[in-house]
């Protein structure tokens, strides 16, 4: 079988998000980012397994998702909609009791003229200049809506992966200002904010590429692998070249694997003569272009060529990977393509 493996541990998933929940006091909730597929690892089972673990708000980036969502879980979870309120969402919003957090004054008009009553949050623009209400207009709404009784107003934080980055400390005086005294919950942290301390804690953390064994949680359990078939060997003379545009060529008599996976998988043409592929614990360069659906790997060194070479394992993380290709963990994750076999682990199912 030419189709690649790639292995999903959803043990690891509820540890993670356990672990990110026990950084913050029990006075505050912790939820779950599972927008884009459960970042590219299939939201149905890791929906499941963070609801076991313990996650009774989860967070998507629209209300499509937000049905996927809903139908894994059925009735009782919140289920929160990060682009908002969008035209011709209103049915969905309703029927599948989504929870909108409203971007702009059109998404607060909408909501509160179509679905009076119904569940929504307010996000809050603190400086990321991205999505939310902004200041002034914050402040000409805000007793219109604090009356309405939001579940939550939230921001994000732009870079809470740099602890030190004078943004941080900007975003969270902002918030504060939009914010204190209106006794509604309220939320700043994903993961790199739950990383910051708990002054960026407020009443829920987000937590998203930590759930999945991203940085910057540097002490998250791994929670993929990924095993590529190789496909076919050979041996390549000296002065021969392989792969697109004959980017490498060999200087001594070698052994090539090509293997299956390609930048229609999710791996990116960056990689080309960048990265590494293993056997158990020896390492396997890969040479040569990465093309759509095959890489090649020198296997010279091996003693014996094996049926498949792993490019996401305990020897390299997704963020490993990133760096090779110049991107970063996230992109990587989210790009692991259709075409995998998913295979879920859950030991404690």
């Amino acid at each position: 079988m030419a189709t690649a493996t790639l292995t999903i541990d959803l043990d690891a998933v509820a540890a993670n998000w356990r672990a990110l929940d026990r950084l913050s006091g029990p006075e505050v909730q912790t939820a779950a980012v599972v927008k884009a597929d459960a970042y590219g690892l299939g939201v149905t089972r890791v929906a499941r397994a963070l609801a076991q673990a313990g996650a009774r708000r989860f967070f998507v980036a629209y209300a499509e998702e937000g049905a996927a969502v809903r139908q894994a879980l059925g009735p009782g979870p919140q289920i929160s909609v990060l682009s908002g309120h969008m035209s011709g969402d209103t049915e969905m919003i309703n029927d599948l009791d989504l929870t909108p957090m409203l971007n702009s004054l059109e998404q607060i008009t909408r909501h509160l003229e179509a679905l009076p009553g119904h569940p929504f949050g307010v996000q809050l623009d603190t400086g990321m200049n991205r999505l939310g209400v902004e200041m002034l207009e914050w402040q000409a709404v805000a007793s219109i809506l604090i009356d309405a009784g939001p579940a939550l107003l939230m921001s994000h934080l732009a870079c809470a992966d740099e602890p030190d980055h004078p943004l941080n400390a900007t975003q969270l005086e902002a918030f504060h200002e939009m914010t204190d005294g209106t006794g509604i919950p309220r939320s700043l942290a994903a993961t790199g904010g739950i990383l910051l301390g708990p002054k960026y804690h407020f009443d829920l953390t987000r937590p998203g590429i930590g759930l999945y064994g991203g940085l910057p949680f540097d002490t998250s359990v791994r929670a993929v692998s990924l095993g590529l078939p190789v496909i076919q060997t050979r041996e390549v003379a000296p002065g021969e070249s392989v792969g697109y545009g004959c980017t490498w060529t060999a200087d001594t008599h070698a052994v090539i694997a090509t293997v299956a996976g390609g930048y229609a998988d999710g791996l990116p043409r960056t990689l080309s003569n960048a990265a590494m592929l293993w056997d158990g614990d020896v390492p396997c360069p890969l040479v040569g272009r990465v093309s759509m659906d095959l890489i090649t790997v020198d296997v010279t060194h091996l003693a014996e060529v094996p049926k498949s070479l792993d490019i996401l394992c305990a020897h390299q993380t997704v963020d490993d990977l990133a760096d090779a290709a110049g991107t970063i963990g996230y992109e990587i994750l989210t790009s692991l393509g259709p075409r995998y076999l998913r295979r879920y682990q859950e030991r404690t199912a």
